[in-house]
């Protein structure tokens, strides 16, 4: 049979994962009385939740007399790591592209990778049933964009389709028709993407992992495209490390082929075709599986470096252990390390007390990601606050990653999100009217500046605003920023919390925590509305006479506490504070719990 692999990469929220839907039922992987579910390639329970694509994944349909490879891809910059890889496995892209946003961050990084490996994109401008689309201002900023990344006259005459993921259909025309489905798509496909490169197949079989995971009956599996030669179950190869190590040798006990959401063992793989491998229990991502006489590793695509970087401490609170059975640094280490092997856009370090870890990556929706999943796990883990990787330049000076950031906002609150993204030492490169009385903001601000500042912008524009970050460059130290603004209320002592306290402290700030929650020294359960910290007692009961007011004894009523998310938590915390991540709570605390010690360290980086 015929192949082609292809990758769809696009912004987040255009559209990937729901057209994959589509092109699924509509090639006949689906039985006519099979249930499908929305979003059948977001399988992962935090995918399903936050309702983004987090893992790149590999599906097939097969269209008249041709099987095609498909990946779905993440849109978040964050997970950019997982786009960056998969792109040597394809041979063409489908650029997903909103016919209202036009092409966002993410959209000029993943097309940047693909025109740099020599992909010829097909462009599909998606949800054109919008009603404010704008397809022709759309598809003009889309060739500029090909312009200004340094297309080929080849790349820079690209196809154009129009059409709707969620509706099911794509045209030559944004009018349509419409009642020939996905057709015109699978076409192009099969027209314009080449076919996968054979010319090795009579060479030694050699495939590149690129994306890892683990099977409870199979032990690990790579998935890869196979580059030259061919497998069979049984045969023997080694893995060779990206400088051309041996890493191991060993068997293939099983080969899977794809089919649409299944994957189905089969006896023989040649060059060109993305499978997944099991028997081997070292190699990884990046690295060689190749044939026993093969001594030169394939080149893995580079990279790009982590930006932001967070401790993972072993939980040293009172409560430690009482929710959680994954507490020691073994365990931890462990887990990481594991994390770090399949996401190769991860780095892992440990620190000298080995009781804490320093973990890198590209933002901290990635590195919340990780956190969730281990929670969930059943970890215990105290996290600091994420902080910025900085570089040092030719002349010694200090460089700080700087991002690309794009806010689309409604014009009446324009001018507060210019101020406040100045106060956070960003400069404005672009402003111009998006549609429908919003505008589009494109800054260029330092990443420690945006730490926190999601949850601000949406409190700033009524929820309205839509902000989209990616990695720029690395340029000189921009100064200090001015910090949180507020203190924290502190627990004094060690139990659970009481109303009758909770209610006299509330002119003191609002709370984090509700009435009856186990508290202990050195925890914050509340924001102060000043800007020193403050300890407090929120043990202290009434007292009880027997003698009996002449009043009868109101309720006590309590207002509602802040709820800290988890990513909300991380980007509130300053350098003196924890995030305490257990697999049923969430606690926020200070890193120095005994107030002797802090103040003792707060004395000490003053002085420093």
């Amino acid at each position: 049979m015929k192949l082609r692999n292809i990758a769809i990469i696009a912004h987040v929220d255009h559209g990937k994962t729901t057209l994959v839907d589509k092109l699924l039922s509509q090639s006949g992987s689906f039985r006519e009385n099979q249930r499908q579910e929305e979003r059948a390639m977001d399988s992962n329970d935090l995918e399903k939740e936050r309702g983004i694509t987090i893992l790149a994944k590999a599906t097939s349909v097969e269209w008249k007399d041709v099987r095609i490879n498909i990946v779905d891809t993440p849109g978040h910059a964050d997970f950019g790591g997982e786009v960056e890889r998969i792109l040597n496995m394809v041979d063409g892209a489908v650029i997903l592209v909103d016919a209202s946003e036009g092409p966002m961050p993410q959209t000029k990084f993943v097309l940047g990778k693909a025109l740099k490996v020599g992909l010829k994109p097909i462009v599909a401008i998606n949800k054109i049933d919008r009603h404010d689309e704008r397809h022709q201002e759309v598809l003009n900023e889309i060739f500029d964009l090909f312009v200004a990344l340094d297309a080929t006259e080849e790349q820079l005459d690209f196809p154009v389709l129009y059409g709707s993921g969620r509706g099911g259909w794509m045209a030559e025309a944004p009018e349509g028709p419409q009642d020939k489905g996905l057709e015109p798509l699978f076409d192009l496909i099969v027209k314009h993407v080449p076919e996968p490169d054979t010319a090795g197949k009579d060479e030694p079989f050699k495939m590149i992992g690129t994306i890892l995971e683990a099977n409870p009956f199979l032990g690990r599996i790579i998935t890869g495209r196979i580059q030259s030669g061919s497998i069979k179950p049984n045969q023997p190869v080694k893995v060779l490390h990206g400088d051309g190590t041996l890493l191991e040798t060993g068997r293939i006990t099983k080969i899977l082929s794809f089919r649409g959401l299944e994957r189905v063992p089969v006896d023989y793989a040649e060059a060109g075709d993305i499978v997944a491998i099991a028997g081997l229990s070292k190699g990884t991502v990046a690295d060689t599986f190749c044939d026993p006489q093969v001594n030169e590793p394939l080149v893995a695509q580079p990279i790009d470096p982590p930006t932001v970087t967070m401790s993972f401490i072993v939980n040293n609170s009172p409560l430690a252990g009482t929710e959680g059975d994954k507490v020691t640094s073994r365990v931890i280490r462990d887990r990481l390390l594991k994390e770090a092997e399949g996401n190769v856009a991860l780095k892992i370090e440990e620190a000298a007390d080995k009781d804490s870890f320093y973990v890198s990556g590209r933002g901290e929706l990635q590195l919340a990601v990780l956190i969730e999943t281990m929670r969930r796990e059943g970890f215990e883990i105290g996290i600091s606050r994420p902080r910025v990787i900085m570089q040092t330049g030719e002349n010694g000076e200090k460089l700080e990653p700087i991002e690309e950031v794009v806010v689309d906002v409604d014009e009446e609150h324009a001018g507060i999100v210019v101020q406040k993204m100045s106060e956070r030492k960003a400069e404005m490169v672009e402003l111009r009217p998006s549609g429908g009385g919003r505008q589009r903001l494109v800054f260029h601000a330092p990443t420690r500046g945006l730490i926190g500042y999601q949850s601000e912008l949406m409190t700033d524009t009524r929820g309205t605003a839509i902000m989209n970050r990616l990695f720029h460059s690395y340029a000189p130290y921009k100064g200090e920023l001015a910090g949180r603004n507020t203190g924290v209320l502190i627990s004094n002592d060690a139990g659970e919390s009481v109303a009758f306290a909770m209610f006299h402290l509330e002119d003191r700030g609002p709370m984090v925590i509700e009435s009856g929650t186990k508290v202990y020294e050195g925890m914050i359960i509340g924001i102060h509305t000043r800007e020193n910290d403050l300890e407090v007692n929120v043990l202290k009961g009434k007292k009880l006479t027997n003698m009996r007011a002449s009043g009868k004894d109101e309720a006590i009523k309590l207002t509602p506490p802040i709820r800290m998310t988890l990513d909300r938590a991380l980007s509130w915390i300053q350098d003196d504070e924890l995030v305490e991540v257990t697999p049923k709570t969430i606690r926020l605390r200070k890193l120095y719990l005994d107030p002797n010690e802090r103040k003792r360290h707060s004395k000490s980086s003053k002085a420093a």
